[in-house]
């Protein structure tokens, strides 16, 4: 696919420093690096205190290393929930976060919305929820949740835990962290990273979740677990052999962004969307499936395209852009496009001008 830019959701686009720190992984050794050595505790440590300053995670934060965010909703389920979790979904990712908590035995509640809406401010009361599940970007849909919904259930829920799956959206977002209990992402989408690492965000309200349930005599899982990832990570290591290359590379790709500045990637992925949203709007052929506006998803723009779909990702595949398919029974109506860091300006400002070449 050299030369052709991927605006698929991922895996996504690669970030344009990715083979080079991949040479320079190779030249010094890492792919055969022990993760019991210093040199490893000293690229983990790298990797976690870049997502900190990027993010801006506050001290009471800890910073783990997974196989994937689909790991975590697993892993999130059973460190924090012995009973209810209140899952608001929305979408294909958001309803599969809900079902890992029916499949581990729980009795998790659902609040639902249709494809491409999100919810309403007025939340009803539900007792005994341990844990709000929301994600924030819905990437089958390009529904993204506003700020303020988010912030709301703290106080709504002072009890609850709230989980944030950010896969799709991160880096770009701005968290309230003090609203929030456990954010988490995988690095082959906004990091333009190979697929392969997820990084769970916990704060210490979790990790006393979990020793909590774990003295009850309840099953937390197993090698990542929250006090297991604790222990080692107070020394910058895993409990188990990581993904050494894909910390290594997500350490490298962090510098990266806080060299370019936060700050210019997020005014960059909102000007990108702007254009894309307007061309989508104006160009007689699609409109954006997320018609309201404070929902749409900066960093997953979704066309409705209908019976248009195949010949605009043909015209769009023949200059070199290659758009991503609708998901799941919207393949053959939708298109999809990824809007993260590895996505320049120009290429965006390519893929309007193309839009607007087949009205």
């Amino acid at each position: 696919m050299k030369g052709i830019v991927n605006f698929t959701p991922g895996p996504a686009q690669l970030y344009f420093t990715v083979e080079d720190h991949v040479r320079a992984a190779f030249k010094e050794g890492i792919p055969s690096l022990s993760h019991r050595t210093g040199e490893f505790e000293i690229i983990s440590k790298r990797a976690t205190v870049g997502v900190k300053e990027l993010l801006g995670i506050p001290s009471d934060f800890h910073v783990f290393f997974t196989s994937s965010a689909t790991e975590i909703w697993e892993r999130s389920i059973q460190n924090l929930v012995a009973n209810k979790s209140l899952h608001f979904v929305n979408g294909a990712f958001s309803k599969k976060y809900f079902e890992i908590a029916v499949q581990l035995g729980k009795s998790p509640k659902k609040i639902e919305a249709p494809a491409g809406f999100g919810f309403s401010m007025d939340i009803p009361a539900e007792e005994g929820v341990e844990l709000i599940a929301l994600t924030h970007n819905e990437t089958s849909t390009g529904v993204s949740l506003p700020m303020n919904f988010i912030n709301q259930f703290r106080d709504q829920f002072p009890d609850a835990l709230i989980a944030v799956d950010a896969v799709s959206s991160l880096p770009y977002p701005q968290f309230d962290f003090s609203k929030i209990d456990s954010l988490f992402f995988s690095v082959q989408k906004g990091f333009g990273l190979p697929a392969g690492l997820g990084v769970w965000i916990v704060n210490d309200r979790c990790i006393a979740k979990s020793e909590e349930l774990l003295s009850k005599g309840l099953s937390i899982g197993s090698y990542h677990n929250l006090p297991s990832l604790l222990q080692y990570g107070k020394k910058n290591q895993t409990p188990e052999t990581p993904n050494v290359v894909g910390i290594y590379l997500l350490g490298k790709v962090v510098d990266d962004f806080l060299r370019r500045g936060i700050h210019i990637i997020r005014k960059e992925t909102e000007y990108k969307a702007a254009i894309l949203y307007k061309a989508l709007s104006s160009n007689g052929l699609t409109s954006p499936f997320v018609a309201d506006p404070a929902h749409q998803s900066k960093t997953v723009i979704v066309a409705q395209s209908g019976e248009h779909t195949e010949n605009i990702a043909k015209h769009l595949a023949a200059e070199g852009l290659q758009a991503g398919e609708g998901y799941g029974d919207k393949k053959v109506s939708q298109l999809r496009f990824a809007n993260f860091p590895a996505h320049s300006k120009e290429q965006f400002e390519k893929l309007v001008d193309e839009l607007e070449k087949i009205k």
